[in-house]
């Protein structure tokens, strides 16, 4: 297998579409047409679910139904609020008027609690993928062990529009040490537009705000790594990576610095732990890759 299809069957399905949200902020039908297109695209090997919000699955089957003539089911991640337990009916609804066209599998909600992880692990069905986001400023130990309690998976945000919404990079590894501790799953949401970390503009605005963001690669190994046993304090050091010589690829591995990772093992960390990341742009992760000629 060449270098560059070892990092392709890495970043399979990596990147689930959030269109609809900040910094890109897309009205319906452009998220719904953009996705469309990413789907017949040469680059669709690496494109995920699309994002949607609950209250905002009526307007999406409006904007979708005039898309769906081909065999590609097109499959949903839906972001509930409080009120779980009502907006499934309505997810339930939603799967039962699309059934061979599009199909909303996972779930996602925000927890800060024990009893908010409980509550949304009773209201969802165990046939949903179920993503639990929780805050990591402190340690998020106990919340991950009551996500791994009820077979469900992790969540982390890990930026924003403003470069004090990126997570340190210690409460990061912190996150994903703890997902590996308790055999949990996680996805990772916002800030992770670029492979490698560096200084980047963190919206689209002329006079946007710059400030370091994580790479995906950077965050994605890391997990990986730390699953064969990488230290803390190696991940800190991966996540804050910024010298793209410091990775090599070739046939049969990744590589950064003197740590290596086989194709099986990259295979493993990608389908049972470091599962996706949401971006509002699927473009742009995908030109950045090809601008410093990793694909």
């Amino acid at each position: 297998m060449p270098a560059l299809q070892t990092l392709r069957t890495f970043l399979s399905g990596i990147v689930d579409y959030a269109g609809l949200f900040p910094p890109a902020a897309l009205s319906m039908a452009e998220a719904v047409k953009n996705y469309d297109a990413y789907l017949r695209g040469n680059d669709a090997w690496a494109l995920g679910r699309f994002i949607v919000p609950i209250p905002r699955l009526d307007e999406f089957g409006q904007e979708v139904k005039l898309l769906l003539s081909g065999s590609t089911v097109w499959k949903l991640s839906a972001l509930a609020g409080p009120n779980t337990r009502f907006e499934m009916r309505q997810v339930g609804s939603f799967n039962g008027r699309h059934i061979g066209k599009v199909v909303i599998d996972t779930i996602e909600v925000k927890a800060a609690r024990i009893d908010d992880i409980r509550d949304a692990s009773a209201a969802v069905p165990a046939s949903f993928q179920l993503f639990i986001e929780i805050p990591i400023q402190t340690d998020p130990a106990e919340l991950i062990a009551e996500i791994g309690k009820h077979k469900r998976f992790a969540k982390v945000r890990t930026g924003g529009i403003t470069a004090d919404a990126f997570p340190s990079s210690r409460n990061l590894a912190r996150f994903v040490h703890a997902c590996v501790k308790e055999n949990v799953p996680f996805k990772a949401t916002a800030g992770l537009h670029h492979p490698i970390r560096s200084v980047y503009n963190l919206t689209y605005k002329p006079d946007s705000e710059q400030g370091k963001m994580y790479g995906y690669l950077n965050l994605f190994l890391a997990a990986a790594f730390a699953r064969k046993g990488m230290s803390l304090d190696d991940t800190v050091t991966l996540l804050e990576e910024e010298s793209l010589k410091a990775f090599t690829l070739d046939d049969k591995h990744i590589s950064w610095r003197a740590h290596h990772l086989d194709e099986k093992e990259l295979l493993d960390a990608r389908r049972n732990f470091a599962i996706s990341f949401g971006s509002c742009s699927f473009r742009e992760p995908m030109d950045d890759l090809k601008r410093i000629r990793l694909m």
